[in-house]
């Protein structure tokens, strides 16, 4: 089942990612040879996960966002491509261990490394790419570069818990839910963007500004993927359609859609969520509920308000095509829900 909500509020109608990618495009090549290098090890079973994951096709929007903040102000010099790389790795360790947590058997559309190897494989790998993170982000020599990314490190792990702590409770509110998105997703766009001008050594009010972008555009980009779940198509997604939903996972369109329900919809939601009651006519009826109280629409309008508020960090900063690319990218982000 899809759902197509228009976006009356985007200001481009057909947003793209190209320009970042076509700006960084040089910078990129350098950051997968060096994660294909640094994915390396003797131990063989080590570079085989690392590369299932690496090479499954994502667009790399993080160690972009790093490349571009830093390339904005003028940085010629290759200390970003380290720390681009390492922000890859820390993505990368994060979805390994997540599809462990998460018992998830699909990954971009492919089956997972903890269905081919085992889950010890996946978190151990996990580990070993955090490390080569942390071991790239030293050779830096950045304290601050080094503070940043280590502290979005433990924020990640700590939104993983907070997510545990609330998983399949239906009582989680809408400030518990963003709680878990600000640790898990925003975090790491948020450190991924600041780091590009801390190398370029740029001033405290231009590295906040790169920093507010992230935090926001991570914000805007997971409750877009909360919609996609339930308003999206599995080609698109890589992954089923619902799967949120069957692995019990609290999002934001369930949370307004159980909260604004009567107390017979409420109890559906308690069934289905917390006592796994996830069919395929449950699913259906899922759907119709979280149309009948807009939980799609309104989660699109909360992602809608963080783009502006990552738009705004940015508005003060001089005009380059570097700003405008990521300017677009905002829309692109929320954009994928048409």
């Amino acid at each position: 089942m899809g759902i197509v909500i228009p976006l009356e509020e985007s200001k481009n109608k057909h947003a793209s990612v190209k320009p970042l990618v076509e700006l960084t495009k040089a910078d990129m090549e350098r950051v997968n040879q060096l994660i294909l290098s640094k994915a390396g090890s003797d131990v063989q079973m080590i570079p085989e996960v690392a590369n299932h994951l690496i090479s499954s096709g994502g667009k790399r929007l993080r160690p972009m966002l790093t490349l571009a903040s830093a390339a904005m102000f003028g940085y010629t010099g290759d200390h970003h491509i380290k720390l681009a790389t390492s922000v890859e790795f820390m993505h990368t360790a994060t979805l390994l261990h997540d599809d462990v947590v998460d018992e998830s058997n699909l990954r971009r559309g492919k089956s997972t490394a903890r269905t081919i190897w085992g889950n010890q494989a996946s978190v151990l790998v996990g580990d070993f790419l955090l490390g080569q993170a942390f071991r790239m982000m030293v050779e830096v020599g950045s304290l601050d570069a080094l503070d940043v990314l280590s502290t979005a490190a433990s924020v990640i792990a700590e939104g993983e818990v907070l997510q545990l702590s609330v998983a399949k409770n239906m009582e989680t509110t809408e400030d518990d839910y963003l709680s878990v998105i600000r640790a898990k997703t925003a975090a790491l766009f948020a450190a991924a963007a600041e780091v590009g001008p801390i190398v370029a050594k740029t001033t405290k009010a231009e590295r906040n500004a790169l920093k507010s972008y992230g935090m926001n555009l991570g914000l805007a980009f997971q409750l877009v993927d909360d919609v996609l779940d339930y308003g999206g198509k599995a080609a698109d997604l890589g992954k089923n359609v619902g799967d949120d939903f069957r692995e019990g996972k609290i999002t934001l369109p369930v949370i307004l859609s159980y909260r604004r329900g009567s107390a017979d919809e409420r109890l559906f939601w308690k069934n289905a969520i917390e006592n796994g009651e996830s069919s395929d006519e449950n699913l259906e009826k899922a759907l119709g509920l979280i149309t009948k109280y807009n939980g799609l629409s309104d989660t699109i309008t909360r992602a809608v308000h963080y783009g502006t508020i990552a738009r705004d960090a940015l508005a003060p900063l001089p005009e380059t095509p570097w700003k405008s690319a990521l300017m677009e990218v905002i829309d692109f982000c929320i954009e994928r829900v048409n």
